[in-house]
């Protein structure tokens, strides 16, 4: 079975990637997984302020996903796989490629202007290093543009 990865966030452009990722799926017969990412805090606070603060980005994180995961079920039938991961977002998707072998592609959205992300700039750039495909969604396209292609 095929299985795309998407990184999800708060960005249109993950809301692309979902979509891309949804129709490959339904179309070879896959399956989604959802990674949303939790960035790790760096600052140093009272333990207990920082604590709060990071399950606060873990719920935000959840929400998300399962919000994401909802809007897959409708358009598609198919529930995906969710995982909310706290840590540096290009080393928590190396892990989890490297964790899931069954994964067959990335599937990542590119900002619409200025620079695509933190995470298209560097998975672009890894030179063939990737265990999978990189199918990265143009940020500007409409949802009938996504269909097209996908």
């Amino acid at each position: 079975m095929r299985v795309y990865l998407v990184v999800i966030d708060e960005s249109q452009e993950s809301h692309g990637a979902l979509r891309f990722a949804a129709r490959r799926a339904v179309d070879t017969g896959g399956a989604v997984h959802l990674l949303a990412l939790v960035p790790k805090q760096d600052f140093s606070a009272f333990a207990a302020v920082q604590a709060t603060i990071e399950e606060e980005a873990h719920d935000r994180a959840e929400v998300l996903a399962n919000s994401a995961a909802g809007e897959l079920m409708s358009e598609s039938g198919f529930m995906p796989q969710i995982t909310v991961k706290v840590g540096d977002g290009k080393a928590v998707v190396d892990e989890y490629l490297a964790e899931h072998p069954e994964v067959a592609a990335l599937v990542l959205g590119a900002a619409a202007e200025g620079n695509p992300g933190p995470l298209v700039t560097h998975f672009s750039g890894m030179s063939g290093g990737l265990p999978c495909p990189l199918f990265i969604v143009p940020g500007g396209l409409t949802d009938e543009e996504i269909d097209k292609i996908s």
